[in-house]
This record gives structure tokens, C-alpha cells and sequence, in this order.
């Protein structure tokens, strides 16, 4: 049975690294693509960001590539995720040979959870220049996203795993994230250790080589990924996957960079390597492996785009890619 692909460009960027990951994936395997819109311009000429056709199509869909959106973010990717069920955000941030890194020797995965926290979306305005937000913590999402931030420990080989919260300050609701994963780690035998994710901020930039998988809540694992992109070389290089239970969507962790949409010279790394992590998802191991190790080769060896010192477009490095596969 032919797998279904979603494949929603969203807005800047979005429109030329998405279309560079679909080539790689034809290239591989055999999927039935089917392409969605969504983003400023489809709330501009519609009014919505997020057709409901688009939010159906990716619950339906085996898997969901998506690439950007610009000011409707919020109301773009928060949605899909949900759409697709997801709890865990898996973002992995390694340092690539021939890339110049800040920290060479960083290979890291972040496991955010993906349904809760500050991104819950609780907001009020209470009295004139009086705003809340509400920050939403749960034992069983926190058990959940704990659950899955050890056993991908486990099966990816990685001996480090860190919890990263803030429970000296927000001591109710990340002291409830701390003894859920308490909890878990105990019914499960893991080893695992705690880091207050500011005094984490400026470790991982000291001594990533100490560090492997880190268990994050929404926020923080937002900003450490981000922070850890620093480290390797930038945004372009960092793949994501929001992963449910029986779906997923895959997204560089990039924006829709509108200075430099339109040009021709978006580093397509990111995209095309959610585009492994989703030949994973559905089971295609070793056409993964094989994706992986194209773009390895072909950001050691060059074409390489200006974000990365080159001068190439983005063009140029998918049809390296594609040639090395």
C-alpha cells in the first residue's frame, strides 16, 4: 500500500525547501503526495490561516510535511500538530563534517512535550494593561512526553539523559513535570539527571559533550533547540518531527525567513532531513540512513548555500543530494 504524504509549503522559504525535500523523498521511495496550503497568504485571500480541508487532509494523511509560516504561525502549526495527535516535538541538533561549528563536537535531541505549557494558549486580559497567561501542566502529558524521552534514549543510544525545568521558581507546575518524570524513571529503571534550564542555557554552550537526550516542557525545549542550533552551525541544519501515535508532521525548525524568501538560496538541510526522520516514522529505515548520508556528504563536500559560507542555490544542493543518492 502506497503511503499518503501531505505536503503543505506554508509561507517564505517554506515554498522552496519543501518542494527540495519532496525531490529527495521521490528519489527513495514510492509515496502518494498531496499538497495542502496554508500560512499568511491562504488568511489573506481567505480569511483563515488553516483551511479545515488542510487540517483534515494531515489527520488523514500516513504523514505530514510542512515548511513554514509567517505571522499566523500560532494559528498554523500549533493546529496541525494537533491534527496529526502530537505529543512529542523530537529535535535533534549534531554538528556535520566540513560545516563550521561553534561546538564541533554537539550531538544532542531535545524531547519536547508538545500539547501543554505556556502554549496551551490560555490568555486573558484582565483589566487595561493587565494580561495573563496560563501556564497548563499535566501528570499524564508529563509522563507521557517522559516516557517516550526514555525510550528514545534507549533505542537511539544515547547514555545522557537530562530533565530540563525551572522548579526553583515555578514550583507547582514544574515541580508537578519533575515527579512525573520522577515517576516513570523509576517504574522504568532509567538514569537520568535534573538542570535548571538557565544554568542548562550556559552549560550546553560550555560542555554539550556531556549532554544527549534532554527532556524538556514546551517552552524551555523550544528556546535550548534553538539556542543549540547556535552551536552547529545555525537553523538550517535542524529537522524536527511531532510525533503522535499512529501520525506525525515533520518540520525544519526554521522559520519562514522572509528576507531571504524568493531568492533562490534557502539551505534546504532541514527540510530534507524531517524528510529522513518522516522515512523513518513510516519504516523506511534505510532509505533514511541513505538521505542522512547524502546530505552529510554533500555539506562536507559542497555545494553549499550562503547561510553556510557558499554561494550556491538551493537548486544547486538538492540536485547534489539527489545526485549522491
Amino acid at each position: 500500500m502506497t503511503e499518503t504524504v501531505l505536503v503543505v509549503p506554508g509561507d517564505g522559504i517554506g515554498k522552496e525547501v519543501v518542494p527540495a525535500a519532496v525531490s529527495v523523498l521521490d528519489a527513495v521511495a514510492d509515496f502518494e503526495f498531496v499538497e495542502a496550503e496554508a500560512g499568511d497568504h491562504v488568511k489573506a485571500e481567505t480569511g483563515e490561516a488553516l483551511p479545515d480541508e488542510t487540517y483534515e487532509r494531515a489527520a488523514e494523511a500516513d504523514a505530514t510535511l510542512f515548511g513554514a509560516a509567517g505571522e499566523t504561525a500560532a494559528d498554523v502549526i500549533l493546529p496541525l500538530r494537533q491534527a496529526v495527535g502530537s505529543f512529542a516535538n523530537v529535535r535533534p541538533a549534531r554538528s556535520y563534517p566540513g560545516v563550521e561549528a561553534l561546538r564541533p563536537e554537539t550531538d544532542l535531541v531535545f524531547i519536547r512535550e508538545n500539547t501543554e505549557g505556556v502554549y496551551k494558549g490560555i490568555e486573558s486580559e484582565i483589566d487595561d494593561g493587565v494580561t495573563t497567561l496560563t501556564r497548563v501542566i499535566t501528570d499524564d502529558a508529563s509522563q507521557k512526553i517522559a516516557e517516550y524521552g526514555f525510550e528514545y534514549a534507549d533505542e537511539n543510544g544515547y547514555d545522557d539523559v537530562t530533565v530540563a525545568h525551572k522548579a526553583n521558581v515555578m514550583r507547582t507546575t514544574d515541580g508537578q513535570f519533575l515527579d512525573s518524570v520522577a515517576a516513570v524513571a523509576e517504574a522504568g529503571g532509567h538514569d537520568y539527571e535534573e538542570a535548571l534550564m538557565d544554568a542548562l542555557a550556559m552549560h550546553l554552550l560550555l560542555r554539550p559533550e556531556e549532554y544527549g537526550v534532554v527532556i524538556c516542557p514546551n517552552l524551555a525545549g523550544d528556546m535550548l533547540s534553538d539556542l543549540a542550533a547556535g552551536l552547529v552551525g545555525g537553523l538550517g541544519l535542524l529537522p524536527s518531527a511531532n510525533v503522535g501515535e499512529d501520525n506525525a508532521l515533520f518540520e525544519p525548525v526554521h522559520g519562514s525567513a522572509p528576507d531571504i524568501a524568493g531568492e533562490g538560496v534557502a539551505n534546504p538541510a532541514a527540510t530534507i532531513l524531517s524528510g529522513a526522520m518522516l522515512l523513518e516514522h513510516l519504516g523506511y529505515g534505510e532509505e533514511a540512513a541513505t538521505v542522512r548520508s547524502a546530505v552529510e556528504s554533500v555539506l562536507e563536500s559542497g555545494p553549499r548555500t550562503p547561510d553556510l559560507g557558499g554561494d550556491a542555490s538551493t537548486e544547486d544542493v538538492t540536485a547534489a543530494i539527489v545526485d549522491e543518492l
